[in-house]
C-alpha cells in the first residue's frame, strides 16, 4: 500500500467511523448471529495474493459487522461502560501510525514522559493523595496481578521470587482477603501468582454488599492462630455486580496494623471521583499500597487504558525488573523504564489517547458527562421504585441499577420468579433495541442497568424502561 492508497482508504475509513458513531443506535445492540455464522463467512485459508483494501472494507461491512455487539450504542446498558470518543480514536490512530514500543525511556522518551505526566493529571483529577506513582497497564486484571505479586514479595521478603513456593515453609500459605463481591480477577491473579484458590479468604458483606471490617479482622486473627500467613487485602470501590463501596477508612487501619498489602480495585468507580461530590468514594485510600481504575471504562478513553498507582515504585520495580544486557542503556539511572513497572516488556503508547481526551474535553466537561450518567441512574431507580410490578434489589451509589420484575400478585416460587426475569431479559435482548446483562444476588436473578456510554441520553434510558415494561406486559 503506497501513501496515495493509504490516504484514500484512510479517508474512507474515517468517514465510516464518523457515520457509525453518529448512527450507532440504528444497529441492533446485541449481535443477532448464531455461533459459527461469522466463521462460515470467512475463507478457510489466507489468500495467496494481496487483496485491495476497498474489497476488504466491503467484506467487513457484509461479513464481520453483523457479528459485532455495539458497545458504543447509546442503549448499551450491559456489563459496564466501555466508552470511547472521537479524540480517543484519533489518539489511538496516531499511536498506531507512530508504531512506538514504549518499553524503555530510550525507545521513545515522549511516550514515557507523557505517561508520567498523564498519571499525575489523573491523580489530581480524582483527588489521590500525594505519594502515589502511576503507570498505564492494559487492564485492571493485570494491575491486580501486579499488586498481588508485590504483596507476595513484601510478605516473603522477596524469597518467593528467588526460591519459589518452597520459600513459604515453615510459615504456611499466604492468604488474600477480599469480599464475596470482589472481581473474578482476584481469583485469576491469585492462581497466576501462586497463592491458589483455597487461600483466597472471602469476607462477609454488610447490608449494602460492602466488605464487613469486623469479619475481615476476625478472619485474619483466625488465620494467624491456625499458622497461616496473612498477606494482602483487596478492597473494591464499585463492585461489578452492584457498585458496592468497601469502607476504606475502616479497612485501611487494619491493613496497616496487620502489615498487609492493601490493593484498591476501583476499576469502574474510580472515574467518578473526578466529581467533587463523589470524592468520598476514595476516603481512606491514603492507607493503600496500590490502586487501579480504568479510564477505558468511564472516562471516554477507548480500550485499553488502565491507571495503576503504587506507593512504593522501587518495590514494584524490584518485584518486576529483569535486566538483561541487551535492554540496558546509559540513561537507566536518570529515567523511568516502564518495562520494570509491570508484566509486559513491549508497551503501547497508550498515554497519547489519554492526553487527547483530557485536553479535548477538559475536566469540567468530563465531570458534567459523568454527573449526567449518575443522575440518569438515579432517575431510573425512581421509576423502578414507583412501579409496584418492579423491585429494586441493591443500593444505587453510582451508575448501575439492580432490579427485577416482581408482578403484583405473582404466585410462583423463587425459581419461577428467576425464570420469569431471565426470560424477560432474553426477549428484550433478542429484540435488539437495548442490551442488558444480569447478576445473581442472594439467589435472585437480577437485571442490571449500567448507564455510561458516551452517546447515552435521557431518551435512551426512557426507551429502555418502556421496552422492559412492554415486554413484561407481553409475558403476563
Amino acid at each position: 500500500m503506497d501513501s496515495k492508497e493509504f490516504r484514500h482508504e484512510g479517508y474512507r475509513l474515517i468517514d465510516w467511523i464518523a457515520d457509525y458513531l453518529d448512527h450507532a443506535e440504528n444497529h441492533h445492540v446485541l449481535s443477532q448471529v448464531q455461533p459459527g455464522d461469522i466463521d462460515a463467512r470467512i475463507p478457510a485459508s489466507a489468500p495467496l495474493q494481496g487483496q485491495h483494501m476497498s474489497d476488504i472494507l466491503d467484506d467487513f461491512e457484509r461479513d464481520i459487522l453483523p457479528g459485532v455487539t455495539h458497545w458504543n450504542h447509546p442503549r448499551f446498558f450491559a456489563y459496564f461502560p466501555a466508552n470511547n470518543s472521537g479524540p480517543s480514536i484519533l489518539g489511538e490512530l496516531l499511536s498506531a501510525g507512530l508504531g512506538v514500543n514504549a518499553m524503555l525511556w530510550q525507545t521513545s522518551p515522549a511516550a514515557t514522559e507523557l505517561e508520567q505526566r498523564m498519571m499525575i493529571w489523573l491523580a489530581e483529577l480524582i483527588g489521590l493523595p500525594a505519594g502515589f506513582h502511576g503507570v498505564i497497564q492494559d487492564t485492571a486484571s493485570t494491575a491486580t496481578l501486579c499488586a498481588l505479586l508485590c504483596a507476595r514479595e513484601k510478605t516473603t521478603a522477596f524469597a518467593f521470587n528467588a526460591r519459589g513456593p518452597e520459600a513459604l515453609s515453615p510459615d504456611g500459605p499466604l492468604r488474600i482477603y477480599c469480599s464475596t463481591e470482589a472481581h473474578s480477577s482476584v481469583v485469576k491473579g491469585a492462581r497466576i501468582a501462586g497463592f491458589g484458590d483455597r487461600n483466597i479468604v472471602q469476607v462477609k458483606t454488610d447490608g449494602n454488599r460492602a466488605l464487613d471490617p469486623a469479619d475481615l479482622q476476625a478472619r485474619i486473627d483466625a488465620d494467624r492462630q491456625a499458622g497461616l500467613t496473612p498477606c494482602c487485602i483487596v478492597a473494591t470501590v464499585g463492585t461489578t455486580s452492584t457498585t458496592a463501596i468497601d469502607p476504606l477508612p475502616a479497612i485501611g487501619p487494619i491493613a496497616r496494623t496487620e502489615e498487609l498489602w492493601l490493593h484498591v480495585d476501583a476499576a469502574l468507580a474510580g472515574s467518578a471521583a473526578i466529581l467533587p461530590e463523589k470524592r468520598w468514594l476514595l476516603e481512606g485510600v491514603e492507607h493503600a499500597d496500590s490502586l487501579v481504575f480504568n479510564p477505558h471504562k468511564w472516562l471516554f478513553v477507548n480500550f485499553d487504558c488502565s491507571a495503576f498507582y503504587v506507593r512504593d515504585p522501587a518495590h514494584l520495580e524490584r518485584v518486576m525488573a529483569i535486566d538483561p544486557a541487551y535492554l540496558q542503556t546509559d540513561r537507566d539511572n536518570q529515567v523511568t523504564n516502564f518495562r520494570d513497572w509491570g508484566i509486559q516488556l513491549g508497551r503501547r503508547f497508550r498515554a497519547l489517547k489519554l492526553w487527547f481526551v483530557l485536553r479535548s474535553y477538559g475536566a469540567e466537561n468530563l465531570r458534567a458527562m459523568l454527573a449526567e450518567h449518575i443522575a440518569l441512574a438515579a432517575e431510573f431507580k425512581s421509576w423502578v421504585e414507583d412501579d409496584p410490578d418492579w423491585e429494586l434489589l441493591a443500593p444505587v451509589p453510582l451508575n448501575t441499577v439492580c432490579f427485577r420484575l416482581h408482578p403484583v400478585g405473582f404466585q410462583g416460587d423463587d425459581d419461577e420468579l428467576n425464570s420469569l426475569n431471565k426470560d424477560l431479559m432474553n426477549r428484550v435482548n433478542r429484540a435488539g433495541r437495548i442490551y442488558l446483562t444480569h447478576t445473581v444476588l442472594d439467589g435472585r436473578y437480577t437485571l442490571r442497568m449500567s448507564i455510561g456510554q458516551t452517546g447515552t441520553r435521557r431518551r435512551h434510558v426512557e426507551e429502555a424502561w418502556e421496552e422492559l415494561r412492554e415486554k413484561a406486559r407481553q409475558q403476563s
